[in-house]
């Protein structure tokens, strides 16, 4: 009998304050000189976005939880106001973090490699004389102050935008307020002084690959003056106010699904305030103004020393300075398919072919797309579209596909978070071009990666699939890490069909061969899952050599984490790689002292899932979109496929391998919920740098 206690929360982590964590990894990642100046600073804009996100989403979630009494507690048992509590209290420790490694570690790099970011009052007459002029011609036409007093209402703050706290000093009123908002839609946070009114000392080195920049707020403070003509400004504090972008659509209501998320998309913008970020030098009395007109109490009021909304900061990467960015690479290309006009269908016909980006390139997969939308003895082409990007050639080849006479089936998955605008456009592109287009399934997300091109041969009616872990978006797919597996396998192939015709139709198809499919609740992939640990443990009753491996995006779905628990009490081997959110506490006497979990933050995301059973030498090895979260189990159409082929199996285990042994990214899980660098006790493995280096040398796909 398992010793586990199924109720006991103490065996889980909270999934928020994991995610907390996996934020800070990639802060740390901003202070590691191990990754070139520029790109540490990528590292802190993706911080910094990723709060903004998590604040957008997740926190807002729990406060409507708490607003609406909610008693059910997640697997950790933490109620709405405990998390809330326990995620501020780490988010201002993460928040003083990263205004040091601003100002302590990152400026200072900056300087040295000659990219200055001044203060205007430290600037030269002529650079102030310069930069007024700019801010009168250029940035002043778009200002529009608004106050605040009894005539005039508490103006309107979007979400997310930089706004000045305007102290006005008033002979009849005292100190008023007014409200200017900053346009960073159209203005760089960053304005650059021109290069010929940099004056070179002889110590410079290199003066004329200098860079120098003031940013837009201290510009507009320093030239507040025109905005306000003959009044004395006290001061000016910036401030930003975060909105609850959750979308909540009624699908079962909406009579026009595209219609719905479009309305919804728009409320984004104006959802209820959730956080305030003030600069610490704002007084008191005027955070009391902002936060008591913005219904926010002082727990979610935040104050920064070193300036706020750092995913500005990204635009530091476009310096034209290469010497401090990553190494630019070249990714290999499987069977030979850099060229375009090599026949991509009698590759797939001589063998299933592997692509793991971006150590191989993305191209051969638009290519194939491409190939489809001309080959004359294409028929039908069907495919599931997540996240593509606002610059698709996926899409222009399938709506070319659509214009040479085929059948051009796409499922648009519109509820994609952030990506709804998008998809909506590229949704009505496709539909205008003759495309039939599917607004997704109601009550779950079509999260699968799948593409299928049927093609008429000699031998009958061949079908073509694509299935993969990532988006079919060439730009993340430069720095995301995925698999994609083409096929013309006939089961797998029949699986897709029947899983399109599932999702685009009425057939109630849910059992497949090949395929492992959630399909909303009605799907069995926890199931299947289930099972394969279950058939593990017994194995290793016999054979004494259980072992399971799961690299993946989360882990959270209780009820894996309790099967993979009774592995492990069983004494089972068990190996996690999970990049970020982790449910699941390693090492817990009785519970989980045979498994362990490490995270890889590095140059590229990792977002390739492989699920792996020894099953006593007989291996099973998975791969596909789906990562073990009730979300995805519960609410998404997701396709996790076996990998038959021995060659592509052994290539999986061995790349599965060389990350699991990565002790340079890589951090180890303690069961307290934090993350400690991995100890390097020999020689040092880089997996994302070693697969940059072997990945060309791989015949990938063929033996």
């Amino acid at each position: 009998m398992s010793k586990i206690s199924l109720n006991n929360p103490d065996i889980f982590i909270n999934r928020e304050l994991s995610w907390i964590e996996f934020n800070r990894m990639v802060l740390e990642e901003a202070e590691n000189r191990r990754h070139p100046l520029l790109e540490r600073i990528k590292f802190l804009s993706i911080f910094s976005s990723n709060l903004d996100e998590f604040m957008m989403i997740r926190v807002s979630g729990l406060r409507r939880q708490k607003a609406a009494g909610v008693l059910e507690s997640p697997p950790d048992g933490l109620t709405p106001t405990q998390q809330l509590m326990a995620i501020r209290t780490e988010i201002k420790k993460h928040i003083l973090e990263a205004d040091q490694v601003w100002r302590d570690s990152i400026l200072p790099d900056l300087n040295e490699e000659g990219i200055f970011i001044h203060r205007f009052r430290e600037l030269n007459k002529k650079q102030k004389n310069y930069l007024r002029k700019y801010f009168e011609k250029e940035i002043f036409p778009a200002l529009t102050p608004m106050a605040f007093d009894p005539g005039r209402p508490f103006p309107f703050i979007s979400n997310l935008s930089l706004n000045l706290a305007v102290i006005i000093d008033d002979p009849l009123q005292g100190n008023i307020f007014s409200r200017l908002k900053i346009p960073r839609e159209t203005f760089s946070r960053l304005i650059q002084i021109p290069p010929n009114l940099i004056t070179c000392s002889p110590a410079k080195r290199h003066c004329a690959k200098e860079y120098h920049f003031v940013f837009i707020e201290d510009l507009t403070v320093a030239n507040i003056d025109l905005l306000f003509p003959e009044k004395k400004i006290i001061n000016c504090y910036p401030f930003i106010v975060t909105r609850d972008a959750d979308l909540e659509i009624e699908e079962d209501e909406a009579s026009d699904l595209l219609t719905a998320i479009e309305e919804s998309v728009e409320m984004r913008r104006i959802g209820s305030p959730i956080r305030l970020e003030v600069d610490r030098s704002m007084p008191k009395w005027v955070r009391n103004i902002l936060a008591k007109n913005l219904n926010l109490g002082s727990e979610y009021v935040y104050t920064i020393d070193e300036h706020l909304r750092k995913s500005d900061f990204m635009q530091l990467i476009d310096i034209d300075r290469p010497d401090l960015k990553d190494k630019p690479f070249l990714p290999a290309y499987p069977c030979g398919l850099e060229d375009e006009d090599k026949d991509i269908f009698s590759e797939i016909k001589a063998g299933d072919i592997l692509f793991y980006h971006p150590y191989d390139s993305f191209n051969p997969i638009v290519n194939f797309i491409k190939q489809a939308a001309e080959d004359p003895d294409v028929i039908a082409i069907k495919q599931t579209l997540y996240r593509v990007g606002p610059k698709s050639p996926v899409v222009e080849a399938l709506m070319k596909a659509r214009m040479n006479g085929k059948q051009v089936s796409v499922i648009v998955e519109l509820k994609a978070r952030f990506d709804e605008h998008n998809n909506i456009v590229w949704a009505k592109a496709l539909e205008r071009a003759g495309v039939h287009v599917i607004y997704g399934i109601m009550g779950v997300k079509v999260h699968a990666k799948m593409t299928m091109v049927v093609r008429r041969e000699k031998e009958g009616l061949e079908t073509y699939v694509h299935i993969g872990t990532g988006n079919y978006n060439p730009i993340t797919a430069r720095v995301y890490t995925d698999f994609g597996l083409l096929t013309c396998d006939e089961s797998i192939a029949s699986d897709v069909t029947n899983l399109f015709n599932a999702l685009t139709g009425h057939s109630g198809k849910r059992e497949f061969y090949d395929l492992i499919v959630s399909y909303g609740k009605s799907g069995r992939m926890r199931e299947i899952i289930l099972d394969m640990i279950e058939n593990e443990i017994q194995v290793h009753k016999k054979n004494n050599d259980g072992y399971i491996a799961f690299k993946l995006n989360q882990l959270v779905d209780p009820d894996i984490i309790l099967a993979l628990y009774r592995a492990s009490e069983a004494g089972v081997r068990v190996v996690l790689q999970i990049r970020g959110i982790c449910g699941l506490r390693p090492g817990l006497k009785d519970v989980s002292e045979n498994i362990t979990c490490t995270s890889i933050v590095g140059r590229f995301l990792e977002h390739s899932r492989i699920i792996y059973f020894r099953n006593g030498g007989s291996d099973i090895l998975l791969t596909g979109s789906a990562d073990m979260m009730q979300r995805n189990l519960n609410r998404r159409v997701e396709v996790l496929i076996e990998i038959k082929d021995k060659s592509i199996k052994d290539e999986l285990k061995k790349i599965l391998d060389i990350h699991l042994r990565d002790n340079v990214n890589s951090r180890q899980l303690c069961s307290d919920g934090s993350y400690m660098k991995m100890e390097s006790s020999g020689e040092e493995c880089d997996s994302q740098q070693w697969m940059i280096e072997h990945r060309g040398i791989w015949n990938a796909g063929h033996p």
